[in-house]
């Protein structure tokens, strides 16, 4: 089969590897219909993780071709949703929904691919009711809810989005957006997207944003300050990842209020005073989408949420290596990637 395979920063390319097999017999098999690349891979793209010659993807939709023994909840010939973190979904750190920290999980990393083994089949794929649909916008969309949109909604339900409530979101990217939209479908009454970049920004409103902020830092907390009468949100998600913006959204956010941090952390360190007289919540980390998921399809399938939109540019497989440059050179907001052309 064909795949994607980071060799060093910059250096990516797809390859002939070995098809996949069942290993476990927890295991499952799908051929990949739609995978994407994620603003987290273009961290070892930039050199700021190792690349080592490894394969690429963890977000995927698909049709299973294979289970192993023990699985019950997916067969051959199902469309199925699978989140990037595996789980059994059966573990007590599962049953209190944190899937993403299930004690027999882990993560999917190579669905770049035109095949992938998805190991805890049972508890990490959802199959889609009437299989795979007709339309590629709705591919699409349920290859959001793999991650992005899974990890947007996670971020708001973090930060306690919610009827009320005034939310902010740090972050103009993939995970950004979609938070923007679980905030509006969460009943916030007032979602302010902090974006620059005017492309974004009309995205950020597509998807819910009732006002869009240009400053960041410091000026950034000093703006939604002044929108909520010197207050700050009440709830604001954190969608980054860098020291910057996770000070940001802790100084956008009003004593007694919520943060949800989603963004992969990079380079952080806390101040303890600043956090201290901050007095806020801060809760986050990987998303457990796999607690999302049945919900986020529902809504996309009875057409009450579009995430597609959030994939600005659709490439064949082989041209993985330009979605990676066009990510990294923010000309795409997220890339599909179409394993058979």
């Amino acid at each position: 089969m064909r795949g994607v395979v980071m060799h060093a920063p910059g250096d990516v390319r797809v390859e002939d590897r070995e098809q996949p097999q069942i290993v476990e017999p927890t295991d499952a098999i799908i051929e990949v219909a739609a995978a994407c690349i994620c603003g987290s891979d273009l961290w070892p793209y930039r050199g700021l993780e190792p690349a080592d010659s490894r394969p690429m993807g963890h977000e995927y939709v698909g049709t299973v071709t294979e289970v192993g023994s023990a699985v019950k909840n997916v067969k051959p010939g199902d469309f199925v949703v699978g989140s990037f973190c595996v789980s059994d979904d059966t573990c007590e750190i599962c049953r209190s929904g944190y899937q993403s920290r299930c004690v027999n999980g882990g993560f999917m990393s190579d669905t770049q691919a035109q095949y992938t083994r998805v190991p805890q089949a049972d508890g990490t794929l959802v199959a889609v009711p009437g299989g795979r649909p007709d339309d590629e916008a709705t591919v699409a969309s349920l290859l959001a809810a793999s991650d992005v949109l899974g990890t947007g909604w996670f971020g708001a339900v973090a930060a306690e989005a919610g009827p009320g409530k005034t939310v902010a979101v740090v972050g103009d990217g993939a995970v950004g957006l979609m938070a923007v939209l679980a905030a509006s479908q969460l009943g916030a009454d007032r979602v302010i997207a902090m974006s620059r970049h005017e492309d974004r920004a009309a995205l950020a409103r597509e998807f819910g944003a009732t006002d869009v902020v240009a400053e960041r830092g410091e000026e950034g907390v000093a703006k939604i300050k002044e929108m909520t009468g010197g207050l700050g949100a009440h709830s604001v998600v954190e969608a980054v990842g860098t020291q910057e913006s996770m000070m940001q959204a802790i100084g956008a956010c009003r004593p007694g209020g919520h943060v949800g941090f989603v963004g992969v952390s990079h380079g952080v360190e806390i101040p303890g005073q600043p956090l201290f007289f901050a007095e806020v919540h801060l809760h986050g980390g990987p998303a457990p989408v796999r607690r999302f998921l049945p919900d986020l399809i529902d809504r996309i399938l009875k057409r009450e949420i579009d995430p597609s939109k959030v994939f600005t540019m659709r490439l064949p497989l082989e041209d993985a290596a330009e979605g990676y440059k066009a990510m990294d050179q923010r000309r795409a907001v997220k890339v599909l990637l179409r394993p058979r052309g």
